[in-house]
């Protein structure tokens, strides 16, 4: 949670795959149930899906991406302990086995977790999967030259925090056992309930030693999915997957494995790539989009039209668009200042600001409105849709400032979804009505992370935005509000520098539970409870509007990663 790679994944992920990104969660184009959407007729085998993207698939090597990076692509050449279910909407929420047969056998306090392979496991060459080619894969992906993945095994397993990787250290990890070719075994340092989520990280894929190539490895690395890698170039501008003959279904329920070959192209341009789908003419037809949404005039352009409305699929993914408060600058060191900052918000301008109501829903809680989170609704400094002026100059006349304020709201000066100008225009409009007086001050991409992530610079009031690894409360709460996690010489995600010690131990406990269900309902309640203290103020949750091509059939996008999943979709 503390490299930079991560600040891309969850500042971005979501955000940075169009001019103006839309979010993320699951329903089809009309109906909100997607499944076997598109072309006429039952899907069937056969065919080349054409996916076009505007960002490559950069270093496809296990040890360094996320499970739900490049849209989907990845789990289609690597498996992983668990996975995903793949659903449309709350059902493709949940995690699921994969290679294991269960989610994993959890000692009394979480700390333990076991895991057995399945029977008939095999690799693109026909050899054998084992538990010590999944021991290994997690182990080199702690080797610096392989950085970039998710950091969660190095921040819970034992020995995690001072291990440099297999190629300087041959003993390996303790703290990962292997009884026997289809059992493994994982110690942690703390309770963690969520483990089966961290264990469809790409992480856990399955990498024999004596193929390993090092940072090389991504040119061929070996598949344990339904495709192989043929072709790989330009660092994943082009990726051409075809089948794996060693795949069985039978071990795989959740990817169907439609066509024969998948053709990625990518490092297009977002206009292009919505232009070309929407004439889907020739490949194009049968193509898709992971990465690129409709903007408002896109997406106005194509509701006009019956029959390109009919191939937009919609997605939610779970993000929250918010303004972070730094309670270490005055005034905002003043809770009566931040609350009138909340009862002045004008959620309705700021979601026109987003693009409109088709692309953004008013937010009154950190954790998105997803039953998987946590979700439990409050607002507590209810604003109605246009801002409460009145009761916002009242908190301020009551922290002394009765001639109203004047502060400064830091943004990125990028058009991206979370922190563009206008959304920073939108507040200062509405915090205007309420006497306060906003400075704008816009800082190029890399400049505005760099300066709102570290505690040294960090501003009193600035625009952010936060995405979950997978649909918890665990990686989407924590990281902001647990005052351990508080970095002073780094990136730092908790921009209250919230440390209280009751939050911190009510986290804990839930970490303590294995049962999600149970997790999710104290997330909600635990969201609730600090969102009392106001150290941010909601805005909205992004929306993803995708065209698909005339020829796509099953479309299913998931509130896992409010995209179109790859491994469903069949062509004509």
């Amino acid at each position: 949670m503390r490299q930079p790679s991560v600040i891309s994944r969850r500042l971005t992920a979501a955000l940075a795959v169009s001019v103006v990104a839309v979010g993320a969660a699951a329903c089809g184009p009309q109906d909100g149930k997607s499944s076997g959407s598109g072309a006429a007729g039952a899907p069937k085998k056969g065919g080349t899906l054409t996916v076009l993207n505007s960002s490559p698939q950069e270093d496809f090597d296990p040890a360094r991406l996320y499970t739900s990076g490049g849209g989907n692509i990845p789990s289609l050449v690597f498996r992983t302990l668990t996975t995903r279910h793949r659903e449309d909407g709350a059902a493709g929420a949940k995690v699921v086995p994969d290679l294991a047969t269960d989610l994993g056998t959890p000692s009394k306090n979480a700390t333990v977790w076991t895991y057995h392979l399945k029977d008939g496991l095999k690799y693109e060459d026909g050899t054998e999967i084992t538990s010590a080619d999944i021991k290994y894969g997690i182990e080199r992906s702690f080797a610096a030259e392989l950085s970039g993945g998710a950091p969660y095994l190095r921040d819970w397993l034992i020995g995690g925090a001072d291990y440099q990787g297999p190629y300087k250290d041959k003993k390996g990890l303790d703290s990962i056992g292997t009884p026997d070719e289809k059992t493994i075994v994982f110690h942690l340092n703390k309770s963690e309930g969520e483990f089966p989520y961290l264990a469809t990280q790409t992480q856990t894929t399955p990498v024999p030693e004596a193929e390993d190539k090092g940072t090389k490895y991504e040119e061929h690395p070996l598949s344990s999915g339904p495709y192989k890698v043929v072709r790989n170039e330009g660092d994943g501008e082009r990726l051409v997957l075809e089948r794996n003959p060693h795949w069985s279904a039978a071990t795989d329920k959740e990817r169907k494995a439609y066509p024969d070959t998948i053709d990625v192209r990518s490092g297009l341009d977002s206009a292009v790539i919505n232009q070309r789908l929407s004439a889907s003419r020739g490949t194009d037809a049968a193509a898709v989009t992971t990465d690129t949404n409709l903007g408002p005039a896109e997406l106005a352009k194509v509701s006009g039209d019956k029959d390109l409305a009919a191939r937009v699929g919609t997605g939610h993914f779970g993000y929250t668009n918010y303004l972070a408060f730094n309670p270490k600058v005055k005034p905002f060191d003043n809770p009566k200042v931040r609350q009138a900052i909340a009862y002045a918000v004008d959620r309705s301008s700021v979601v026109n600001a987003a693009g409109g109501s088709s692309l953004a829903e008013p937010a009154t809680t950190f954790l998105p409105n997803q039953k998987s989170f946590g979700y439990t609704a409050y607002d507590h400094f209810p604003a109605g849709k246009d801002g409460n002026a009145a009761k916002a100059k009242e908190l301020l006349k009551e922290a002394g400032y009765a001639k109203g304020l004047t502060v400064t709201l830091t943004h990125d000066n990028d058009k991206n979804f979370a922190t563009s100008p206008e959304i920073a225009t939108a507040v200062q409009e509405a915090l205007a009505k309420a006497g306060i007086t906003v400075r704008l001050q816009g800082l190029e991409d890399t400049k505005y992370s760099d300066t709102i992530y570290n505690v040294k610079s960090e501003p009193g009031f600035f625009i952010s935005g936060w995405g979950a690894d997978w649909p918890s409360g665990g990686p989407f709460f924590a990281p902001i509000f647990d005052g351990r996690q508080i970095v002073k010489n780094g990136y730092n995600f908790n921009s209250a520098q919230l440390n209280d010690s009751s939050v911190n131990k009510e986290i804990d406990e839930i970490n303590k539970l294995t049962d999600l269900k149970a997790a999710a309902q104290r997330w909600g309640a635990l969201d609730k409870k600090v969102g009392e203290q106001a150290l941010t103020v909601p805005l909205f949750h992004p929306v993803y509007k995708r065209l698909y091509g005339a020829d796509i059939k099953n479309v299913v996008i998931s509130d896992w990663t409010g995209v179109l999943d790859v491994s469903q979709v069949a062509v004509k």
